[in-house]
């Protein structure tokens, strides 16, 4: 994989000796972070405290520089505060702009050459956070995936979750046993060339996912256990409809044939089966002739979008 060669500074030294305490005095805190750590925050007053100090007895227990951001999102309440009673640096919005909004403004203002996102609400484990950063010797992003079981998940969200990572699996050609979880490892160099299309709100994850999946970057999952939130989920019901679009244009974007040639398909057969029943009828109708012409103008659209992603690709440089 091209993106390889541009793995600085994470020798596998480095990454065997993730999980051990570094001493005081052994890191070189002049040089730029290995990893950074961004924590986007809207009104998590109750749980960005203890986040950031959970997190950061974590860091301070791996052999690799690092930095710790958290992005407050516009929040109305002591969100802030709290962060940097803990120790955090803080970044402000003056104003709420997204969840994906947020992971911009940090991840653009991060130095270091790995990025890792975790959410303000406790759900997330950052005793994860070693057991991720083992992958990133040969990975360009690792996955905290939760099982569709696990204690922080509703019986109400589970069947929609079901149903978006099977539908990203099959647009994709490949399993993805967590679409959008907000625990993850990236690597700079290839997290840049999409930040562009990444979008403000919640469906930030599921992008990049996609992204990476469908343009043959390496993607590891390592599973994490998922506890309930502290305060209230800022996601509602009518989300959904939205993730469907989301992954829909995704994959639009990156792999348009997965749409195009089933939705040709099914007006191809549409046409043969009417005309099938007209040469019975003897009475050729415009419906058959219509779904035929349907069929050969969407497949036409899905070449023509296919050649435009395929032609991003090879701008953005040579892929596994």
């Amino acid at each position: 994989m091209g993106t390889l060669d541009a793995r600085t500074d994470l020798s596998a030294a480095t990454i065997g000796t993730a999980v051990q305490p570094r001493e005081a005095g052994s890191l070189d805190l002049s040089r730029p972070p290995q990893l950074s750590v961004i924590i986007p925050a809207f009104n998590e007053e109750g749980g960005i405290r203890t986040t950031v100090e959970r997190v950061q007895a974590v860091l301070d227990q791996m052999a690799c520089r690092s930095e710790l951001v958290v992005v407050d999102d516009g929040s109305a309440d002591k969100t802030a505060a709290e962060a940097r009673a803990a120790g955090a640096r803080v970044v402000a919005h003056p104003k709420n702009k997204g969840y994906g909004a947020a992971l911009k403004t940090g991840i653009l203002g991060s130095k270091a050459d790995c990025i890792l996102i975790i959410d303000a609400d406790c759900t997330y484990p950052p005793e994860a956070i070693p057991r991720l950063w083992a992958h990133m010797d040969t990975a360009d992003m690792a996955v905290g995936s939760r099982p569709i079981t696990s204690t922080g998940i509703t019986w109400a969200r589970r069947p929609a979750k079901w149903f978006l990572n099977k539908l990203a699996s099959y647009l994709v050609g490949q399993h993805i046993p967590d679409l959008n979880s907000g625990q993850r490892i990236m690597r700079r160099t290839v997290l840049m060339q999409y930040l562009p299309l990444l979008p403000m709100g919640f469906s930030f994850t599921s992008t990049i996912t996609m992204a990476m999946l469908a343009n043959g970057y390496q993607v590891i999952y390592e599973p994490i256990e998922y506890a309930v939130r502290t305060g209230r989920s800022k996601i509602r019901p009518q989300d959904f409809g939205n993730f469907i679009l989301l992954v829909v244009r995704a994959i639009v974007l990156f792999n348009p044939l997965k749409i195009f040639l089933p939705a040709g398909a099914v007006l191809f057969f549409i046409g043969l089966g009417k005309l099938l029943e007209d040469i019975y009828l003897m009475n050729l109708s415009e419906t058959a002739v219509m779904a035929f012409l349907s069929a050969i103008v969407v497949w036409s659209v899905g070449l023509l979008a296919d050649m435009i992603a395929r032609l991003q690709l090879t701008l953005r440089g040579p892929q596994a």
